[in-house]
């Protein structure tokens, strides 16, 4: 799953993704940025 890591200012493949549920319940994708380590968070479509 590729994310936009805001640190390093560009897309990247989340290392470590896990999928999570919002409060809301839409589903998200949550993981850390290879190059910085940096949280990266990603909200998937609704379904």
């Amino acid at each position: 799953m590729e994310g936009y890591c805001v640190k390093c200012k560009s897309k990247k493949e989340i290392s470590g993704a896990a999928e999570v549920t919002m409060k809301n319940g839409r589903k998200a994708m949550k993981g850390k940025c290879p190059s910085c380590g940096t949280g990266m968070f990603r909200i998937l479509g609704k379904a």
